[in-house]
């Protein structure tokens, strides 16, 4: 890649999007081919291949897609399972017929076996049943690996999968909803202390483990394969480090300032007893995380009450 290469980010108004976006401007990248949900419907496959064929971009970054925590994977599985597969089949097929050079798409860490040994290696893929509570979106991102493997395999494609571990930062679902883990806590925990709570409630019994990345290591890590001329099918991203959710939730009441008590609901589903990703493949490959966890939350915290406060 140069500064002139012409680059499209799909979902570049999301999370993970906006973050790389960032990440290519300050890199001195200029050519960015930039759509919005409302000017290019990535489920219609005959508006995304029309938009490849008029604007031919070198380079594809697949950041776009329907994305939730466990309320929001179970009130609507069907949404979640459709809609991926369509973004996906839609950018990879459009990408390699209309010349694209990379693809990188961007997957999830719960593709990976719900009882997977720990940490989750990318050889653990399909090994395994899968985590209930997220197996629609899973199933999908699953598809999305091997429709990037089987066009390489088939059409030598330049397809590399990311699998990023649990993201938060600027940029975040805040609505609780819909809502990951983290940004929900911070949310409860903020309006808590608004409003003079004594307690928060926090979702299952506390235990389960989790590992949790900044969305601009994310962005970096992603330039980073991108530069790279090899390169292996699927790589995990993450920062090889995790944390209890009853710590994740001591940590976030500490950050905004909640005096308060924590109270787990043990009747919630927990998800996952583990999620712990092996990030040696990235980092043989030269790359690390750059932002600790406390200050990536104080970070976000400030964004947040810029921004929803």
């Amino acid at each position: 890649m140069v500064e002139s290469t012409r680059i499209h980010v799909a979902g570049h108004t999301g999370l993970v999007g906006s973050a790389l976006v960032r990440a290519l401007h300050a890199a001195g990248y200029e050519r960015l081919i930039l759509r919005t949900r409302q000017e290019l419907d990535l489920c219609d496959q005959g508006a995304v291949d029309r938009f490849f064929a008029a604007e031919r971009p070198e380079v594809v970054i697949l950041a776009a897609a329907r994305v939730g925590g466990i309320l929001a994977n179970d009130a609507r599985p069907a949404d979640f399972i459709r809609d991926n597969l369509l973004i996906q089949s839609n950018v990879i097929d459009s990408a390699h017929r209309h010349g694209a050079a990379r693809l990188l798409f961007l997957g999830s860490s719960c593709v990976y076996p719900r009882d997977a040994p720990q940490p989750m290696r990318e050889q653990h893929l399909l090994t395994g049943p899968l985590e209930p509570t997220n197996q629609w979106y899973a199933v999908a991102k699953i598809a999305g690996i091997k429709l990037c493997e089987a066009y390489r395999r088939q059409h030598n494609f330049r397809a590399t999968s990311a699998m990023p571990t649990n993201l938060y930062g600027p940029g975040d679902n805040f609505d609780l909803t819909s809502s990951h883990v983290l940004p929900a806590l911070l949310r409860k925990c903020h309006d808590a202390t608004r409003a003079g709570a004594s307690e928060v409630a926090v979702w299952g019994t506390g235990t389960p483990r989790r590992e949790f990345l900044h969305v601009d290591d994310l962005a970096a890590a992603c330039l980073h394969l991108l530069h790279r001329d090899d390169g292996d099918d699927l790589v995990n991203i993450g920062t090889g480090l995790d944390l209890t959710i009853h710590e994740l939730a001591s940590l976030i009441s500490d950050v905004v300032g909640f005096r308060g008590t924590l109270r787990f609901d043990p009747s919630r589903p927990d998800g996952a007893p583990r999620k712990l990703l092996d990030v040696s493949r990235i980092t043989a490959l030269g790359w690390r995380p750059r932002i600790g966890l406390r200050d990536g939350i104080e970070a976000t915290y400030r964004w947040f009450l810029e921004n929803h406060g």
